[in-house]
């Protein structure tokens, strides 16, 4: 008969719990996380999308955190747990559901002992009024894992720049498409957008921060543009010529539409995106700098990495 690791004295290896594999980021961020010792668990709907990502020390369950009962085998033995899940692209009520995915999460993961939550929302001034339901959403899931009373490290990042990131992807595809584009006041908000590298960067090295309380990061670019800046910036490296004409009105259900009919997005996604540009995504808290030794580039090299990683995949 085998004897288990525990009952031998033995220490089990850590096991790091990743939602959200299937995604932009997390998939990303799990071969990054496999080269490191212990073992990671991918939490999956449907396995078997994923199963072919499962090695030696990476195993696929099977658990929807919209179902809390699936949830308690899938994280049993996990020290740390990436919550990279945004339920807004399957559904038109997704506060709701982003709301019950992080409540049933959260219990879960503190009734498994979990030793620490990280998570990757989103920038925005709790204090703004007109705060988008997007941005809401993405605060309010942090504030849930933090109530659950495990050790919850939150990022909260603008734009990720890179090949694929679906925010950059919608600004690439109406740079590329539209010569002319008929532009809304929102593209003068203020941003402060991250290179995906450098997210993933503050990802791992959360994992390896000393215990503590929860704490709340702001990450962002050293630099600060406007959301028109950026397309110029991407026009100018691509080698295009783009004019941009600037209306007063323009609103966010005619823009969310407009982005329809010329990106590969769908429409509830990109209005959701779009209604979220209005407000400013600054970077106003520095304590990451002194958290961490990362320090993100500047938004032409983000662009130039994400061309380059377009031609790599």
């Amino acid at each position: 008969m085998s004897t288990d690791a525990s009952d031998a004295g033995i220490p089990r290896e850590p096991i790091v719990l990743l939602t959200g594999a299937s995604g932009y980021v997390g998939g990303r961020l799990l071969p990054l996380l496999a080269r490191q010792p212990g073992r990671v668990r991918c939490l999956a709907r449907n396995p078997e999308k994923l199963r072919r990502l499962a090695s030696d020390n990476v195993e696929i369950v099977q658990a929807d955190v919209l179902d809390p009962d699936s949830l308690q085998k899938a994280l049993q033995g996990v020290t740390t747990a990436y919550y990279l899940i945004h339920l807004m692209s399957g559904s038109n009520n997704f506060e709701e559901q982003d709301r019950q995915a992080a409540t049933h999460f959260a219990a879960a993961a503190k009734a498994a002992g979990v030793q620490r939550i990280v998570y990757l929302g989103g920038l925005g001034d709790d204090s703004d009024p007109d705060l988008s339901p997007h941005l809401r959403s993405r605060h309010e899931v942090g504030k849930l894992l933090r109530e659950s009373g495990v050790e919850t490290i939150e990022f909260r990042a603008g734009m990720v720049i890179g090949a694929g990131s679906l925010s950059f992807q919608l600004m690439q595809s109406l740079t590329d498409r539209l010569p002319v584009m008929i532009c809304p006041r929102w593209l003068t908000t203020k941003t402060q957008p991250i290179a995906v590298e450098d997210v993933l960067s503050y990802l791992l090295a959360a994992k390896d921060l000393p215990p503590g309380e929860s704490r709340t990061f702001e990450i962002g670019s050293h630099d600060t543009a406007t959301y028109a800046d950026l397309i110029r910036e991407y026009a100018r490296q691509r080698g295009l010529r783009r004019w941009l004409i600037f209306v007063p009105v323009l609103t966010p259900y005619l823009s969310g539409l407009w982005l329809a009919l010329v990106t590969p997005s769908t429409y509830e996604v990109g209005r959701h995106l779009i209604e979220g540009l209005k407000n400013p995504t600054i970077v106003q808290d520095p304590s990451a700098q002194q958290a961490f030794s990362i320090r993100p580039v500047g938004i032409k090299e983000a662009i130039q990495q994400s061309l380059a990683g377009e031609k790599t995949d």
